[in-house]
């Protein structure tokens, strides 16, 4: 029998474009979303949908094909988890910033608070689904909670990571490389994977959906990110040796990227990867290896996240020795503040970590950003504890223009690809500023001869 009610707990970046993309592909489903949340609800059942909680190109055409038709968004969690056959979990899964640990392990507390509730409201047999990333074998938590409620209801927990890029996300749902579902190997187990598959099946080709067992879905996720965090670190890392001896990072780039056995992908130099998935995931992995004394390997992913955060520093610090070793007093424009184009998702933002290296040296920060709110901005700088807040309010200004934003600057910090950066009139903005004028391009993606010609000086990373 077919699954004809879903239900997903949480309505982040995962949970809201993955359900609408179900709905809209299988409109005999009903699919309610729901979190405890009341403002992200409003903004997902806004009339005008620009104020959809998340920014996504697609996604507002895709809620409105099937938001109110079989696709619903609630605050009424117990009434969607009684209702629903399938439930999916789509909550946060942070790093721990407390206890055993801390700064590594990720936080399942959220986690085990859907299972409980799960226990409580369920009356009827029900599939789980686990869609956030999380370490291999929480299944065994949540079932063993499940399986303790006394109510005689059965459960058959699914793992089903999500595998989506932001910015990107509605073309990967519709077009995924795969679809992963892992489950118990058992007859309850298998007739279970077989229901997920089946509603993936709508629109995706049999061959992309793979089915594991229960374990390998779990660590297939932390790996895969873990895989494309490296390359990043990897290119990243030879980026300080190319300005070092006069190699330009883009030419060894493609040269290295058309080796079929290496390819091109995320062999793109930059100041540093964001996001909520790769630093965390990678951490996760580190402290799973270290619970089970296999320090080496726990050792080699956590150096990463070293490289990462490394390339971060040193492109502050490349800031600051090019203004003559002082930005105390100079206005510093950043433009970007998301961790990449086409999504106002700001964490692990690189842009929230140079801004604090450069608040720390008394650079006057001005922001400007296409799809980061101010409050957004000030929220990641205040997060960080490094100082106090009335101070980061002070010195982080957000403005409504980059022509606003660079105006009598000293130096432009380039640290998000937005398309539009590039067709600015950069002429006009040259103008506006402080001379020496400076451009340090964080992600490579402006024409060095044409801004030089104006008059900038012009760096970028992985080049002379």
């Amino acid at each position: 029998m077919k699954i004809k009610s879903i239900c997903c707990i949480g309505a982040g970046y995962v949970g809201g474009p993955t359900m609408s993309v179900i709905a809209q592909k299988n409109p005999n489903i009903k699919v309610t979303v729901v979190d405890i949340n009341k403002d992200r609800i409003d903004a997902w059942n806004s009339v005008d949908l620009s104020k959809l909680p998340i920014y996504e190109p697609g996604l507002d055409k895709v809620v409105s094909e099937s938001r109110g038709r079989n696709l619903f968004f609630s605050t009424d969690v117990d009434k969607a988890i009684f209702d629903s056959e399938m439930i999916f979990i789509s909550v946060n899964t942070p790093t721990k910033t407390y206890g055993a640990g801390k700064g590594m392990a990720a936080d399942l507390k959220y986690v085990e608070l859907c299972a409980r509730q799960i226990a409580k409201v369920s009356k009827s047999d029900k599939i789980i689904v686990e869609k956030s990333t999380l370490p291999v074998k929480t299944a065994e938590a949540i079932k063993n909670i499940l399986d303790n409620t006394g109510s005689g209801v059965h459960f058959d927990i699914l793992s089903n990571p999500e595998f989506l890029a932001e910015g990107t996300a509605i073309k990967d749902l519709e077009f995924p490389d795969r679809v992963l579902i892992g489950g118990e190997q058992t007859t309850e187990g298998n007739l279970a994977i077989n229901k997920l598959v089946q509603i993936y099946s709508s629109w995706v080709d049999s061959t992309k959906i793979v089915t594991t067992n229960l374990w390998s879905s779990e660590l297939s996720k932390l790996t895969a990110n873990a895989f494309l965090a490296q390359r990043i670190s990897s290119i990243n890392s030879l980026s300080e040796l190319c300005e070092k001896t006069g190699a330009d990072i883009d030419e060894v780039a493609t040269a290295i990227g058309m080796d079929s056995r290496i390819g091109s992908k995320f062999l793109k130099t930059s100041v540093g990867f964001g996001g909520s998935c790769f630093q965390k995931d990678i951490l996760n992995l580190v402290y799973i290896c270290k619970s089970l004394g296999i320090n080496e390997v726990a050792d080699y992913w956590e150096q990463v996240i070293i490289m990462n955060n490394h390339q971060r520093t040193r492109f502050a610090k490349n800031i600051l020795t090019s203004l003559y070793n002082t930005v105390a007093g100079k206005k510093i424009t950043i433009l970007g503040w998301s961790f990449k184009k086409d999504t106002n998702d700001t964490r692990e933002s690189a842009a929230i970590y140079v801004a604090d290296n450069l608040i720390d040296e008394e650079a006057s920060i001005h922001v400007y950003d296409p799809k980061v709110s101010a409050k957004q901005m000030h929220l990641d700088l205040n997060n960080l504890n490094s100082r106090e807040k009335s101070l980061n309010t002070r010195m982080l200004n957000v403005e409504e223009s980059p022509y606003d934003a660079s105006k009598n600057s000293h130096a432009i910090a380039i640290l998000t690809e937005w398309d539009e950066f590039k067709g600015y009139d950069w002429e006009k903005i040259y103008a506006s500023m402080n001379k020496p004028a400076f451009i340090f391009d964080g992600r490579n993606i402006l024409d060095k001869t044409k801004l030089e010609k104006i008059g900038f000086i012009y760096k970028a990373i992985g080049k002379q």
